[in-house]
Formats: C-alpha cells, structure tokens, sequence
C-alpha cells in the first residue's frame, strides 16, 4: 500500500496540475481575483504539508457573500476520493453558533429570553438549587459539566427506540444528573452539554423539534443545502473519512456517533454551506442588528470579570476590528469559522483531520489575501 505521505503529494500534485480534483466555487459566487486565488491555494498546501493533513476544504467569504471555495487532497485517501467544496466533513463545535442563532431568532420573536430560567422550558432537568438562565447557557457560564472538568453522571433509563438521542430532550439523559462544576455566573467553564440543554430549551419554546428549527431558520433562508444532522444511521454522502496522528503516523479515525449531542457539535455539511452561514452572520437573514448587539458582546462574570466570550461566539475586538469565531473540535474533524462583520469578510475551514490546526491555516489564508 502507498504510505500517507506518498497520497498527499499526489494529491497536492494534482491540485497543482489543470486537471485538478479540486472544485472551484459556486458561478452565483463572488469571484476572487486569479493571482489573490493563487496566493490562497499555495498557502493552504504549504500549511497541509506542514501539519501532515489528508484533506481540507475552505470558503473565503468577501464582501458579505462566498467568493471562493475549494478543496484540497482527499475526503478518503484510501480509495482516492478528492475532497472537493462538496465534500461533507463535521461541524464540530461551530454547532454552538447554530443553536446560538435559534436562540437568537426565538428571543427576538419574544418566545424566549436571554434571562429566563432552563428550567421553565425544560422541567426534566433537575433542579440543583441554583438558577441557570439561557444567557448562562450561551456564555459558558452555566456550571454544566463539559467531559473531564467534573463527574458526568449518566442516568440510567432503557429506551424503546433505537436511536432515542435523535430527542434533544432524551439526550439530556447523558449528564442532567452531573453535579455543577460552579456556580452559575461565577466563572466561564466551556460546555457541549450545555449546548445540548440549549437545544431542548429553544425546542421546548417554538413547539417544534430542534433540528426542524434549524431547516426553518438557517437553511430555508440562507438556501443551504447540505447541512443536517449527523445520524450516523442515515446515507449522508459524499462524507468525508475521518483521520488522526498517532506516533507520527496518520490514521484512519473512528466513526464515532455524535448525534446525541446535536445542538453542541452533531451537524455535518460542506464548506459551502459553513461559509454560506457565516456570510448570512453579516446580513439581516438570520440575525437582526439589535440582536447581534446583544449577543456579539463580551460577556462578564458576576464579579465583573470580562469574558473573550458572547453569546454563542467567541467575541474579540470592536467596530471594523470586530471579530465573531468559533472552533470546532471532535473524531473525523477540525473546524473552524471567523468572521469579521463590519469588513464583510471571513475565512472558514474544514478538515477531516483531528490534529489540524485550522486557525493556522485561517491565518495563512489572510496573510495570502492580504499580501501585495
């Protein structure tokens, strides 16, 4: 068998070459100048190379629309199959935000509040004597547990559905006994369950399962087309395999089932569409200006102590130096979105390995952009 490295530079090399795997962007898309194109492409192998990747897909979004978007090496290395701008690689955490924008959607339809109690939507989750507000959940300041910062506690149950976890409210089941790490408020502690709770309480205040909610909101507007759940029992193709780094070898990853956390890293789709979201971040499709106000702020603990994060972002910066991201994080994949909104650009990338560093190759592709 051909080893990785001898994959990845034929597959680099046919990058380079006119009959290149790579796809170019969408015709409705905003077009990048050829040479800046060049630059962002020789700057995205070089940061391959270096980190030892099997595939990459990026968007380049300018403008407040996608004007580019490719892929690069292989979305399976073992049969040869090219990752392309329709490859589907895992969402990760940039999951949150799409939870964070149903929120969003549903405080500024007054069905919801940043300052309710979970609680109130979602009685199934225990009272451990202390309020937690949706804005606790968005912020990272619920004191939910994330995976090894405290005792996850599991509650014992036996369904009579073969994937109950498909139910947001089901899913709660895999931690809504752990005790908190803190005290609502008290301190920023970043949580994927807390995320998951979310994803019941915006279910709970629409009447409508979760992952119809994002269909409605995000992709019926934005006119995605690939987004979804990641079920992993449901034919979704082209998925992208996933591949990790153990002892300097690269390596097939494990299919893990990351359903069960759906509205804290489950969805899967192409770069397109990550860069199509991030793109309908800037305008007024999903988000209205009064509450991107309110969620695109530093949030500060109860002892005044400022946070680097919002509501459902990462925040850094302000008026043209404003910058809204998000990384992702999981089996088969490394994510991430930043965009900047008052400069109408952004980067985002999506690999299928779990040992890249996206915001290298983020940074890279801003360097290759900017350069004169």
């Amino acid at each position: 068998m051909k080893s990785w490295l001898g994959y990845l530079a034929m597959g680099l090399l046919l990058i380079s070459s006119a009959t290149s795997w790579a796809q170019t962007a969408k015709r409705n898309q905003k077009s990048l100048p050829k040479a800046v194109v060049g630059r962002i492409d020789d700057s995205v192998k070089e940061q391959m190379s270096q980190q030892q990747l099997v595939g990459v897909s990026i968007g380049v979004i300018d403008g407040g629309r996608v004007a580019y978007s490719q892929g690069f090496g292989f979305a399976d290395v073992e049969n040869q199959v090219a990752m392309t701008p329709q490859s589907l690689i895992r969402w990760a955490s940039v999951s949150k935000p799409l939870t964070a924008v149903v929120a969003g959607q549903l405080v500024a339809e007054g069905r919801l509040s940043f300052d309710d109690d979970v609680r109130k939507y979602v009685p199934e989750f225990p009272d451990h004597g202390v309020t937690i507000r949706v804005r606790d959940l968005l912020c990272h300041q619920s004191g939910i547990v994330h995976y090894a910062n405290g005792r996850v506690v599991r509650t014992q149950k036996e369904y009579g559905e073969p994937h109950p976890f498909q139910n947001v409210i089901n899913s709660l089941d895999t931690f809504k006994e752990s005790p908190l790490v803190n005290a609502p408020g008290e301190k920023y502690s970043y949580s994927t369950h807390a995320y998951m709770l979310l994803s019941a309480v915006t279910e709970r205040a629409e009447n409508k399962p979760f992952a119809q909610q994002v269909q409605d909101r995000i992709n019926s507007p934005l006119g995605l087309t690939t987004l979804q759940p990641d079920y992993q029992w449901v034919e979704i193709s082209p998925r992208a395999v996933g591949y990790r780094l153990r002892n300097q070898q690269v390596i097939p990853s494990t299919n893990t089932d990351v359903s069960w956390k759906l509205g804290g890293g489950g969805f899967i789709s192409s770069v397109e569409d990550m860069a199509a979201f991030g793109a309908g971040l800037m305008g007024s499709k999903l988000l209205s200006e009064k509450i991107k106000s309110q969620m695109w702020v530093r949030q500060k603990t109860t002892d005044g102590t400022e946070t680097d994060v919002g509501l459902g972002f990462f925040i850094d910066g302000v008026g043209e130096s404003l910058r809204v991201s998000h990384n992702g994080s999981q089996e088969k994949a490394k994510t991430r979105m930043v965009i900047y909104p008052n400069r109408k650009n952004g980067i985002v990338v999506m690999s299928n390995c779990e040992h890249a560093e996206p915001g290298r190759i983020s940074t890279a592709i801003y360097q290759a952009w900017n350069a004169k």
